[in-house]
């Protein structure tokens, strides 16, 4: 679905990115794990117009979306939840829901508001409440909502579990499963949890220093004996 080429990017004339070539399989879930810095958040900015690209290819479907505004690539079906100001926090839940489906006629936004508030009962409790007073697992379930208004086809997910307790990092992961699973949906998930976020995925991109150390099986890199040394750049995949 999504088909990244020797990709060189990053912000002003800062390079972040050296030559990323990934490729993303419909209805995965690939994770991209790394240490800070190395330019896992990078990618997904990259690859939803908000950095500037100095060379290389982002294709999505048959669309090539480099240079394309991020309005634009959202309506190719791309959704992008950054892991902060993901939500607005002076309007009320119901608010936020209604500011993500503007683009929708008002029959169809009533009835996906219904359908996210069936996945996220919390929701329908708070409708009324403003937004900014929810819980950290809360608002990451409220922007998750507002994304899924709009029926992405590929969903970008930058650290969803920052900040969170153990016990709400799981139950979003297992959201994250959960809207591939029942709704169709391809997942790229950065992820600073690297061997939780590993257990839950298909494939696999490790990052250091702006490239890419390991792409394959999410499996076989969190089983390699070395993954920490492979984590910190110390040692190549063989």
């Amino acid at each position: 679905m999504l088909k990244v080429t020797n990709l060189n990017a990053g912000y002003a004339k800062h390079h972040v990115l050296f030559d990323i070539t990934l490729d993303i399989k419909k209805n995965d879930i690939t994770v991209i794990v790394g240490p800070n810095g190395s330019g896992k958040s990078t990618l997904l900015k990259a690859i939803f117009g908000l950095t500037n690209i100095f060379s290389g290819s982002i294709f999505l479907n048959s669309n090539n979306i480099v240079n394309l505004s991020p309005h634009a690539i959202a309506r190719l079906g791309l959704a992008y939840l950054p892991q902060v100001d993901n939500i607005f926090a002076d309007l009320s839940i119901k608010d936020n829901l209604l500011m993500s489906s503007y683009t929708i006629n008002s029959v169809d936004s009533k009835k996906r508001i219904s359908e996210i508030l069936n996945i996220f009962p919390i929701l329908s409790e708070l409708y009324n409440s403003k937004a900014g007073n929810l819980s950290g697992g809360q608002r990451q379930m409220l922007a998750m909502g507002m994304s899924l208004i709009r029926k992405p086809k590929i969903m970008l997910f930058d650290e969803p579990t920052g900040h969170l307790s153990p016990k709400l990092a799981t139950n979003i992961l297992n959201t994250i499963i959960e809207l591939r699973d029942k709704f169709g949906i391809t997942i790229i998930l950065v992820e600073q949890n690297a061997k939780k976020a590993l257990e839950i995925a298909d494939k696999a991109h490790l990052f250091v220093g702006g490239k890419i150390n390991f792409s394959g099986n999410s499996k076989d890199l969190l089983k390699h004996k070395q993954l920490n040394e492979l984590y910190l750049g110390i040692k190549k995949f063989k």
